[in-house]
């Protein structure tokens, strides 16, 4: 490994390999692909659909999660089986109710 990174032979970005300054340029401004209203509201659509048809298991996952973290437990195991029935949205407010929210000093 180290044979090869030192000859080169194994580029490693910023160790052995770098932007070459002559070379050509870095774009300045990156066009950003922004979805249709349309795009957005299909996807509102399914997170209420996903909500309605896991409303029953939903609540009882994100205790069980709450309470994982907590009694300091395999918290990834649990949060595999919450992630079935609940959305990014439910368990980040979840875990943001039991270990708080970061906010950075101004």
């Amino acid at each position: 490994y180290e044979m090869l990174k030192h000859t080169g032979e194994l580029p490693i970005i910023g160790v052995n390999t770098f932007r070459n300054p002559h070379g050509d340029q870095v774009q300045d401004k990156l066009e950003l692909a922004r979805s249709t209203d349309e795009e957005k509201q299909s996807q509102l659509k399914r997170l209420e659909d996903f909500h309605a048809r896991h409303a029953s298991a939903a609540p009882a996952q994100l205790k069980r999660l709450q309470q994982a973290v907590i009694d300091n437990q395999n918290v990834f195991e649990v949060l595999m089986d919450a992630v079935r029935v609940c959305s990014l949205g439910q368990i980040t407010n979840a875990l943001f109710e039991v270990g708080g929210q970061y906010r950075r000093n101004m």
